[in-house]
């Protein structure tokens, strides 16, 4: 009797081993599995190397964007953006004794052109002819004019300034020519011109004319 209890404790214990060896089996065999999977969750996803690929796209377009030769073509952009405006007419840089000058000067030449960009567009003023003129009429009456002239000068000329942005011009100016009917004449003018200087250039913004003889 003695003898079988000590043998049945050794079988007793060999199965206890056995089965801790069994159930310890199945957890070793899954390992790999786990470890497997996580291997392959960790593999780079399609999605994953498309967000990446795109962030290197990204990056060398803020390196370029940032380089020498952008920097220099931006600098060039804004330059010419910046460019100045065409140059102001003539008359910014004229007197006003010269742009009466030159006003009488055109009249053999019929230079329309320069009588017009002496002229402000809220002109008024009244004719040789007695009439109220604006602009539109003023240029009109230069623009029809068909006689021939042989000189066409002022002959006196006073400018007085009141303030540094208006000046009056008194003056006397003579005209001799061949009308279109063919007779000579021989014309003197009284005028008085007021003068503005808008936006650095002069500009006449009334005038009246007597004719005083012819």
């Amino acid at each position: 009797m003695q003898i079988i209890i000590p043998f049945l404790a050794t079988i007793f214990l060999a199965a206890m081993t056995f089965a801790q060896e069994e159930s310890a089996s199945p957890a070793e065999s899954t390992a790999p599995a786990t470890e497997e999977k996580a291997s392959a969750t960790v593999e780079e996803t399609p999605a994953a190397k498309t967000k990446e690929a795109t962030a290197a796209t990204t990056e060398k377009k803020a390196e370029a964007a940032t380089s020498p030769a952008a920097a220099a073509k931006k600098e060039t952009t804004t330059t010419t953006a910046a460019k100045p405006a065409a140059a102001a007419p003539s008359g910014k840089k004229m007197s006003v004794r010269d742009m009466e000058e030159k006003w009488e000067g055109s009249v053999p030449s019929h230079d329309f052109s320069t009588v017009q960009g002496f002229v402000a567009a809220d002109f008024v003023g009244i004719s040789s002819q007695g009439k109220f003129t604006d602009r539109a009429s003023m240029l009109a009456e230069f623009k029809k004019d068909k006689d021939t002239y042989k000189s066409a000068k002022n002959e006196k000329l006073n400018v007085k300034n009141f303030g540094p942005n208006v000046t009056v011009v008194t003056g006397r100016a003579r005209e001799k020519g061949t009308g279109k009917d063919g007779k000579p004449f021989d014309r003197t003018f009284l005028f008085t011109d007021t003068w503005m200087l808008r936006g650095g250039q002069w500009q006449c913004v009334a005038s009246q004319v007597n004719k005083i003889k012819g």
